[in-house]
């Protein structure tokens, strides 16, 4: 049998190209990862879809075994997980994240 919630995550990365599984919302992170992470993405002025795993436990526990991968916050970019706070931050960095996005399709308004 299908687990319900990953059907929902399938839903939420399908239907939108950038997907921030985080604590809190973009206005108000609840912790300082998902926070840096929602700070790159603005910066970069790439619109997307937060998710706030606080208000759903099911959904908190079911987004790590969907993508297997312990910690929050998670960013998916058209269905595909890229990765967490660190990974997003380092691919920043070092301007493949811009490329990833721009790669997939997704527009990158605010080029660095």
């Amino acid at each position: 049998m299908d687990n319900p919630v990953f059907e929902r995550i399938r839903n939420d990365i399908a239907g939108t190209d950038v997907v921030v599984y985080m604590k809190g919302t973009p206005v108000f992170p609840q912790c300082g990862f998902s926070a840096a992470v929602v700070q790159v993405l603005t910066h970069l002025g790439v619109p997307f879809k937060g998710i706030d795993i606080l208000t759903d436990p099911g959904l908190r526990q079911g987004i790590k075994e969907f993508s297997n991968w312990p910690t929050i916050p998670q960013v998916y970019v058209k269905g595909e997980f890229v990765g967490g706070c660190d990974i997003i931050r380092e691919m920043y960095q070092t301007g493949e994240l811009t490329e990833l996005l721009e790669a997939k399709g997704v527009a990158v308004p605010a080029q660095g």
